[in-house]
């Protein structure tokens, strides 16, 4: 079997011929990063930005080409478009300007990304990993949508996407028209995630550049439609995601996913103040496996300590949204990919991510403006 290499991949791309400029990719400049694991290829297509929204033909093409060498076995082309002179633009495709009057999602003002008509962006955060946050927002949106919303998830998890396996999506993959990717759509939710585009078990291996290409790509090519409220399931930790996204995308809010020990809690803070700093609103803490209630016998036990996470809010000023117990059918129902709000709708952990879902929804919609309340399940 042929080796792959840079060079090999590079000369097929030649081969791809942008029709107006009459120019290949490589002699045009426009290909970057490549990177090549064990016969899958991902490469950045970095192009001017007055010609991002006439690209994604070309990149698709670029695509099937690298992909169609001998011994590739995935080819994933991400198409960014790279600013001359460091101007502040706005991230609106074909650079027009943006509707006035119209919703969040709809506006493209000081360099944020266009969304079409998605009303209200919810990034839900956590300072640190293993906290329950992929398992919170999955949850969270679904219960979004049972108050009746049209909801969509995006997946900002680059390096460990877990979308596409708990939500019952594992191995689909998304189609794609002339000039949009379709999201994908179980559970009465629309999903997008990079999980659906790599094999489950590859790792993503790239650089900051390419990270941040791929959001931005997947956030403008998707074809939205009309939501009331997207939920984005940030990576843990505050880094180039974190900020890209919160600069970025016009974010109605964040909710932050702690448990309750005292190490959880100062990442917590971390992530808490992060986007204070970038002015994106927190709209409150969860407690996550805030207590353990044993199925036999009833009997509570606090395995983590207990309410940390509501004396931090108190402290930070900040709305303590509720805890969400460690419970085994919570974890069950989302390894099958039918989370518990929709496996178990009538059951107290459910009704808990029900009430935060609501509390949140009168928030957005600024039903009465008044601080959100703590839902506490027994």
């Amino acid at each position: 079997m042929a080796e792959i290499t840079r060079e090999r991949i590079l000369d097929e791309l030649r081969s791809i011929i942008h029709a107006d400029s009459g120019s290949d990719l490589v002699s045009a400049g426009w290909v970057g990063e490549v990177v090549i694991r064990d016969g899958h290829v991902t490469f950045t297509l970095e192009v001017p930005p007055e010609l991002g929204p006439e690209m994604e033909p070309v990149r698709a093409a670029a695509e099937k080409a690298v992909h169609a060498l001998p011994g590739v076995l995935t080819a994933t082309a991400v198409l960014t478009a790279q600013r001359q002179g460091g101007g502040q633009g706005g991230g609106q495709a074909g650079g027009g300007a943006p509707e006035e009057g119209g919703p969040r999602g709809q506006q493209a003002l000081h360099g944020k990304l266009a969304l079409g008509s998605v009303r209200h962006i919810v990034a839900v955060a956590s300072g640190k990993g293993g906290v329950g946050k992929s398992t919170t927002a999955a949850n969270l949106a679904l219960a979004l949508s049972r108050l009746g919303l049209k909801v969509g998830l995006f997946d900002a998890d680059i390096y460990g996407p877990s979308m596409p396996r708990m939500l019952g999506l594992a191995g689909a993959e998304p189609t794609t028209t002339d000039s949009a990717i379709l999201p994908l759509e179980n559970h009465g939710l629309k999903i997008m995630s990079i999980g659906f585009m790599v094999p489950e078990d590859a790792p993503v291996i790239w650089r900051g550049p390419m990270v941040i290409g791929a959001l931005e790509q997947l956030l403008r090519d998707v074809e939205w439609g009309e939501l009331d409220v997207m939920v984005i399931d940030m990576p843990p930790g505050t880094g180039d995601t974190q900020l890209t996204i919160s600069q970025r995308v016009p974010l109605s809010g964040a909710v932050i996913v702690s448990t309750p020990q005292d190490i959880a809690l100062l990442d917590a803070r971390k992530g808490l103040n992060m986007f204070r700093k970038v002015e994106v609103p927190v709209l409150g803490l969860i407690e996550n496996m805030s207590y353990y209630v044993c199925p036999n016998c009833g009997h509570r036990e606090e395995l983590f300590a207990h309410g940390g996470a509501k004396r931090t809010a108190e402290e930070m000023d900040c709305p303590f949204l509720g805890e969400i117990p460690l419970d085994i059918r919570i974890r069950e129902t989302s390894d099958a990919g039918t989370p518990i709000v929709v496996a178990e709708p009538d059951s107290p952990h459910a009704k808990a991510y029900a009430a935060i879902a609501q509390a949140l929804k009168d928030t957005l919609e600024g039903d009465d403006g008044q601080p959100m309340p703590a839902i506490t399940v027994s």
